[in-house]
């Protein structure tokens, strides 16, 4: 399935809006962008070796931490200050991805793995999360004000 940029975007923008509020506090360093597909260098960056690289292997995301301009200088750095990247890949979910639905469960688990980078979570952290063909399904996806106070309910009686 194809999306435009703009409804590419929206789906990304939704995902990061759909976040629990006490997440945000920790987002003020966090910059989310969106490419129709990976350059050689971040493959490398992401250390795609020449050959995976001509074989065609991509990227759906990429966390990049905010690299210091110059050596450290013995100066206390607050690291959590310094702007972090999120990087969405749009051309390499729509490749895998043809079906709607599953694109953009997709996308969705795209950003919020990368997001787990900027909190510190490894891929191998992240490996259940990953292999789940739908982590956000109806039980996790609430809308309504009663299913949220029915899902309280169960979280206080387990």
């Amino acid at each position: 399935m194809q999306l435009t940029m703009d409804d590419f975007c929206a789906e990304v923008k939704k995902t990061m809006n759909s976040l629990p509020s006490f997440f945000y506090e920790h987002l003020d360093n966090v910059v989310v962008e969106v490419q129709e597909f990976p350059t050689k260098k971040t493959l490398k960056k992401a250390s795609f070796s020449d050959a995976e690289i001509k074989e065609g292997h991509s990227l759906f995301g990429f966390f990049e931490p905010m690299e210091l301009s110059h050596p450290w200088a013995g100066d206390a750095i607050d690291i959590h200050s310094l702007t972090h990247k999120l990087t969405i890949f749009k051309n390499p979910h729509e490749e895998s991805f043809p079906d709607p639905v599953q694109l953009i469960i997709e996308i969705r688990k795209t950003v919020i793995h990368e997001l787990a980078h900027h909190f510190g979570l490894s891929d191998k952290d992240l490996e259940n999360f990953d292999n789940n063909p739908n982590p956000f399904s109806k039980e996790l996806s609430l809308t309504t004000k009663e299913s949220k106070d029915e899902n309280k309910s169960r979280k206080k009686n387990t």
